[in-house]
């Protein structure tokens, strides 16, 4: 050992004081010992062995034996000692989690089995409980729990043997992104067999979705799963992840689920046909009505039993359309096209028809009847009503405005000279007669939008530019020139000065969102806008923004044609449809972007219409799809037999004396003299037939101040209903 040091200690001094220290062999009976006098040694300097007698020895062996392992972790309760490494673990195979917890959400439960069978079966063979994650069975509400349960049926092949697929049909606003989630994630982590039942999943969805899925599979999954959203780059990029993503294999898969639009799938789908995925679900589903796409061959060509298609709107034009979704989730159930059109098509809608004969009709439903039983095995869709019990109530209103005398000349003169009537052959619109439409329909909006047609003078607009105002300009927005763009400008002011709400304006046409940009201007509104043109991170970043409660934008401007399904935008709790669509799935997703789940105020939908124009028409129009639509999906068999389809032929008119030609059609049986007598049937709401709302002739029946306050702007009628009863406290 070397001394430590001392300032007052030199190495002679340390070997004068070992020498004194030593002493003979003889008077310690060891070999010489050297030792330092500023330390202890340490351990005994000692050849001979320290021994305990035997009592000692026994107690401390008992002493050690006395005291388990115990796990160094804080409350740990684990099982101690029946797992190790590389040892296969002895007795029953367990669920994933427990089933008996309060709140479990068990999807699939083994059959009891008798002690003698239990001393009999195999216990690496026995299966075990499905339940859901309590991460996720702790937020799922009851709707959404039952929807989980037969989404899990379905794709396991157990509500229709051999078929492994499903349409999720419910109503925007429902979860349906959560339940598919929830699927997902259970697939991939357990089955009856005690493994994973997939070991991948796919969702496709339209690009402005893709960032949406991605945000809510972490917003949910918490970081659990790292899932591989495709939303840019290069061909070879693209090509290299999805090789990577189909090359993953076995139980614990990196980033299991893909997320990819239609538009990367269909370009990129060969790399993704040359493995198998688990799981496909495919977001807007209704996009797959045409079989004869590519975009819907590509996903049918793929090694994916499993198909879960999501869309709020499964039936939009006809019913070949619908034929053509099921079967693509499962192919079979409902014959060939040919089959399906000559046993369904054809007698539903014969029977539907307003001209239909009393045996058309018994037939019809007949047919109906049994459409419904074999769909219903493979299709969930509940209805927005359920929300009534965690939104706030909503007001949906139809505000027939009137045409300014600028629009209403400017309309007559075009029927006039382009004389589209005759092309219409039994409701069939030609596709010249297509022009017709829009130009109409841009007029109702604004003359200011056909204006480069009156200076070109194109067909219908002859010399129609001399009934502008003297010095007119399209540079300014001028409310005054249009009955909706009056209405609407009110709606805004009023809204503004009387509250703090927001308001999203929705119009089919981009020129229309030019013209609330300079209304905006002019008014000095704070406002954001999203049309096709906005990369898809840029908009998740606006519609969060605007969200916000301390954001001062005051209205979101949106294209309808530009990927509004799946928006978010409770922020706003005022909806203004500008112009309808022939499609009623358009104007439905649409209006569904303030009432859904978050919203905490009362939400007013205004849906503007041209009284006694081409939107009237398409608006009635509308009203047939979604009768349609009602009655194969809703199952509503009192669904109100109003317009014939031989009446599409008087779309080219124009009704300068009605207030609402939409009322007059529905033969009110409530109204005396255009004034509602009776009020609207008992347990009717917002999605009942428009002859079940209220209707408003002048505006002492509205329960919305703003509408009230501008209907004297150029309102000649409305219709209005709330989505459930609890109506107080609406202004």
């Amino acid at each position: 050992f070397f001394p430590s040091y001392s300032p007052t200690c030199s190495f002679t001094d340390w070997k004068v004081v070992t020498r004194k220290r030593q002493k003979p062999v003889s008077e310690t009976g060891s070999g010489e010992c050297y030792r330092s006098p500023f330390r202890k040694p340490l351990a005994q300097l000692t050849n001979r062995p320290h021994c305990l007698d035997s009592s000692q020895h026994e107690a401390f062996i008992r002493s050690i034996l006395s005291k388990p392992f115990k796990v160094p972790i804080p409350n740990y309760k684990g099982p101690l000692g029946l797992r190790a490494l590389g040892i296969k673990r002895g007795g029953l195979r367990s669920p994933l989690h427990d089933p008996f917890e309060e709140g479990a959400l068990v999807l699939y439960e083994p059959p009891l089995l008798s002690a003698h069978d239990q001393l009999k079966i195999d216990k690496d063979k026995a299966p075990v409980h499905v339940v859901v994650d309590p991460v996720l069975s702790r937020v799922l509400r009851p709707h959404q729990r039952e929807g989980v349960k037969f989404l899990w049926d379905c794709v396991t092949s157990r509500r229709i043997p051999g078929s492994h697929g499903c349409i999720m049909a419910d109503e925007m606003g429902l979860g349906k992104t959560l339940q598919c989630i929830t699927l997902m994630w259970t697939l991939l982590r357990q089955s009856p067999d005690c493994k994973p039942e997939i070991e991948k999943a796919m969702v496709v969805s339209p690009s402005s979705l893709v960032r949406n899925w991605y945000n809510e599979v972490e917003k949910w999954l918490g970081g659990r799963i790292q899932p591989l959203a495709i939303d840019g780059g290069s061909k070879e990029e693209i090509d290299r992840k999805l090789v990577g993503f189909m090359n993953q294999r076995g139980l614990r898969v990196p980033s299991p689920i893909l997320i990819i639009s239609y538009e990367t799938f269909r370009l990129h789908a060969e790399a993704l046909q040359k493995g198998s995925v688990g799981l496909v679900i495919c977001d807007e589903g209704h996009r797959l009505k045409n079989s004869e796409n590519q975009t819907y061959q590509a996903l049918n060509s793929l090694n994916t039993p499993r198909r879960v298609l999501i869309s709020g709107t499964p039936i939009q034009n006809d019913l070949l359309e619908y034929f053509s979704l099921v079967h693509f989730v499962n192919s079979g159930i409902l014959g060939t096209a040919q089959e399906f059109k000559r046993h369904f098509e054809i007698p539903i809608l014969k029977g539907r028809d307003a001209d239909a004969s009393e045996a058309e009709r018994h037939k019809g439903e007949e047919r109906l009847k049994e459409l419904i039983s074999i769909v219903n095995r493979c299709l969930i869709r509940r209805t927005s009503d359920i929300l009534s019990k965690y939104l706030p109530v909503k007001i949906e209103q139809v505000v027939c405005c009137r045409l300014t005398p600028l629009q209403a000349e400017l309309y007559k003169n075009f029927l006039k000279q382009a004389k589209p009537v005759e092309e219409l052959k039994e409701g069939k619109i030609s596709v010249s007669s297509l022009s017709s439409i829009t130009s109409l329909k841009k007029l109702c909006n604004h003359p200011a939008l056909i204006h480069d047609k009156c200076v070109e003078e194109e067909e219908g607009f002859m010399g129609a530019l001399d009934l502008f105002p003297a010095g007119y300009s399209t540079k300014s927005v001028e409310p005054q020139l249009s009955g909706k763009m009056l209405v609407l400008d009110y709606i805004l002011a009023v809204t503004k000065s009387t509250s703090n709400d927001k308001v999203v304006l929705v119009s089919n046409y981009t020129q229309t969102l030019d013209l609330f940009e300079k209304l905006c201007r002019n008014r000095r509104y704070l406002y954001v806008r999203l049309d096709g043109t906005m990369s898809i991170k840029k908009r998740a970043k606006i519609v969060e923004r605007f969200n916000s409660p301390s954001s001062p934008e005051f209205i979101f401007m949106l294209s309808s044609k530009a990927g509004g399904c799946g928006l978010n935008l409770i922020g706003a709790n005022r909806l203004v449809m500008f112009d309808p669509d022939w499609n009623p799935a358009n104007d439905e997703q649409a209006m569904a972007r303030v009432w859904r789940d978050g919203q905490k105020k009362t939400c007013y939908i205004y849906r503007l219409l041209s009284t006694g124009t081409i939107e009237e028409k398409i608006f009635q129009r509308q009203t047939h799809k979604k009768a349609l639509s009602s009655c194969v999906v809703d199952e509503e068999q009192d669904v109100e037999r109003h317009f014939s389809l031989g009446e599409l032929k008087e779309l080219f008119t124009l009704n300068e004396t009605t207030t609402s030609d939409t009322h007059d059609k529905i033969k009110c049986r409530r109204c005396v003299n255009g004034h509602q007598v009776r009020p609207p049937p008992e347990g009717s709401d917002c999605t009942s037939d428009l002859s079940q709302w209220n209707h408003c002739a002048d505006k002492r029946g509205l329960q919305d101040s703003v509408l009230k306050a501008a209907w004297d702007a150029a309102v000649t009628f409305a219709f209005h209903h709330h989505s459930h009863e609890e109506q107080r406290g609406i202004p």
